[in-house]
């Protein structure tokens, strides 16, 4: 019998090197970016402080339409996941994301910097 599926144990930095990449994307049928800052900011502790925060489901889909209105052809899709991820992205690497509102944001420069204590975010999660 095939493989239905496994599970993987990748690094955060990775995992969001392949979001940045394209290699990883978001289909079109994702809500837009709804977390509050607290949100992110609990995700962020839990990550530090290593509590578990839950699975990313990624599958391999012919031609979905993404986000950006292109088609997925043979890039991996993100089916579970996107708030947690679109929360680090904006937070440690500075990305914009869309807002329920449709409005572009980005975390760390709402924040001016971000920190975590006294240790910057992407010190954090070396």
């Amino acid at each position: 019998m095939a493989e239905k599926y496994n599970a993987s144990n990748i690094a955060l930095e990775q995992i969001l090197n392949f979001i940045k990449s394209g290699e990883i994307a978001i289909p079109e049928i994702q809500r837009p970016f709804v977390w509050k800052p607290k949100q992110v900011r609990d995700l962020i502790d839990s990550l530090y402080t290593g509590y578990p925060t839950g699975y990313l489901i990624i599958s391999q889909s012919p031609n979905m339409k993404l986000k950006n209105g292109s088609l997925s052809e043979g890039k991996k899709i993100m089916i579970d996941g996107q708030q947690r991820v679109t929360a680090l992205m904006t937070a440690i690497m500075g990305l914009e994301v869309i807002n329920a509102n449709f409005e572009k944001k980005n975390a760390a420069k709402d924040r001016k910097r971000a920190k975590y204590g006294d240790r910057s975010l992407k010190k954090a999660f070396r």
